[in-house]
């Protein structure tokens, strides 16, 4: 998806469908940056799926295991929330950005 056209959106607006998020992919939003995920740091303690606004965090049998980058819109709130202090399981890394 192109977003060469954003300029000529209509600042604001509303959803009619709200709760939609899941039925498109919004990845095209993504700011520049993605949260890249190592299970091996993760303490499950499951911050980062609460708090995080796309419900991209990726949870299979109690334990998260990845982010799901169809919806991710590089926020950084799941890197923010983890209370991990040393070597985070989510870091925010430069992703080139399409126009």
């Amino acid at each position: 998806m192109s977003l060469k056209n954003w300029r000529k959106l209509t600042i604001g607006g509303v959803n009619l469908e709200p709760g939609s998020a899941l039925k498109n992919i919004t990845a095209s939003f993504r700011s520049g940056k993605k949260p890249v995920f190592n299970p091996d740091n993760c303490t499950n303690c499951f911050f980062c799926w609460v708090f995080c606004p796309e419900n991209a965090i990726i949870v299979d049998r109690e334990k998260i295991t990845g982010i799901n980058y169809d919806y991710c819109k590089g926020c950084g709130i799941c890197e923010n929330e983890c209370p991990v202090e040393k070597e985070k399981p989510i870091t925010m890394e430069d992703e080139p950005v399409e126009y």
